[in-house]
């Protein structure tokens, strides 16, 4: 593999969504990243007041039973640690949505914790240190908060090396033990009691991974369901009125801000009223299902193996399906291939697709009508105002064809 190709593999896997054109599907993950490191921000936030309050607490209960020099000796090294937090979460809280396409941004963050925790352990004792249990909100953190289990499994990995570290570098003497008060000094050179208290603190890091994940796990499924039931139409598994509408308005700010054509699809079931009368409801919503089944296929003609491309595909109404076609990048480098010109492919193939269709021995077509931003307008209600205007015009000439602006009635079936 050339170095080129491995330095390009390295950066898409380095970000959420790499493609120029990010597709819907990169949107939602970008979207979902974003969440996350921002809670992963407020969790940051809590845990940093809870250290203030120790902190305050704390120093009132030892300058009652320590001398005020040792206490403040002690106090260094948390407190610029504790200041550090600060300052890096504040810059965390003020870039985090521009940089919400770092796929590892969570991963530095909860590593940048752990270290601010190493230094804590190191310098509060060592092996007899408190702030070990804070390695535990991290695991349970990242069970929460990461997407993938390998993940938990590098920061647990990560959290045992940083904590085996420290008691290895005090140990074998590469780092001096510091002194705490109230503490017997004389457990962290044995090797024995050393090493049963790593594996204790491993243990228990695992453990916190394992129930965080099984916690997780059960959350995201319910999650993923709550999110189809919420975004997918039951009857044609395409996205829903609602998430169309979200979609649609998105993607029209996008492409005014990139100058670049968006292209909608708008399609209608002829007739379907006459099916239903005579056939059933049942046999007229078969013919809506299998419509939807086929504007899928028509979206992934001609390139079965690819990834999903940015086209969204969704029911918006009883009998009448739409397609959001962004422009993308072109393979050769130009600045976009036209969003028209693909629109009209997978409106010609829908077409063409339900006249052959044969669906519990009933046949129906369908019109298709294709608006163009900015041509047809510059909002989302104009372009959907100017799709449903030429869909009454295909309708008005016969059905079965599609119509595009100043098109004219031919006795073909397609204009």
């Amino acid at each position: 593999m050339g170095t080129g190709r491995i330095v390009k593999r390295i950066a898409r896997a380095a970000k959420v969504a790499w493609r120029e054109q990010p597709t819907q599907y990169d949107i939602e993950a970008i979207r979902a990243n974003i969440e996350r490191v921002g809670t992963v921000i407020r969790v940051r936030w809590a845990i940093v007041a809870a250290l203030a309050t120790f902190s305050i607490v704390a120093a009132f209960v030892y300058t009652r039973a320590v001398r005020i020099d040792v206490f403040l000796d002690n106090m260094v090294v948390p407190a610029i640690a504790l200041a550090f937090v600060v300052a890096y979460n504040a810059m965390y809280q003020a870039t985090y949505r521009k940089l919400g396409n770092v796929a590892f941004l969570n991963h530095a963050q909860l590593l940048l914790d752990m270290i601010v925790v190493t230094v804590l352990v190191y310098y509060s004792g060592g092996v007899y240190s408190w702030f070990t249990t804070m390695y535990l909100l991290f695991v349970l953190e990242a069970a929460f908060i990461l997407p993938r289990r390998s993940d938990v499994w590098f920061v647990v990995a990560a959290a045992s090396a940083m904590y085996g570290g420290v008691l290895l570098a005090e140990w074998a003497r590469w780092l001096p033990h510091i002194q705490m008060p109230f503490v017997e000094n004389d457990l962290w050179h044995h090797g024995t009691y050393v090493l049963v208290r790593y594996l204790w603190e491993v243990t228990m890091l695992c453990g916190a991974a394992t129930v965080g994940m099984l916690m997780m796990r059960r959350i995201r499924e319910r999650e993923l369901e709550l999110q189809e039931c919420s975004f997918t139409d039951e009857l044609t598994g395409l996205f829903n009125r609602q998430y169309f509408h979200r979609v649609l308005d998105a993607e029209v700010e996008r492409a005014k801000r990139s100058g670049r054509e968006l292209a909608l699809v708008l399609a209608d079931v002829d007739g379907l009223a006459a099916i239903d009368g005579r056939f059933g409801i049942d046999i007229g919503d078969e013919v809506i299902a299998r419509a939807g089944e086929l504007l899928r296929a028509a979206i992934r003609t001609g390139r079965p193996d690819a990834p999903p491309g940015p086209e969204v595909a969704c029911r918006v109404g009883g009998d009448e399906l739409a397609v959001v076609v962004p422009s993308v990048a072109a393979e050769d480098g130009d600045a976009q291939s036209g969003a028209t010109s693909r629109a009209v492919e997978i409106a010609e193939g829908f077409r063409a697709a339900m006249e052959r269709a044969v669906t519990h021995g009933v046949t129906a077509t369908v019109s298709v009508a294709v608006a163009v931003l900015p041509r047809d307008g510059l909002t989302a209600d104009a372009l959907l105002d100017a799709a449903d205007e030429l869909l009454a015009e295909a309708v008005r000439c016969g059905g079965n064809r599609v119509v595009l602006p100043d098109a004219q009635c031919d006795e073909e079936g397609a204009s």
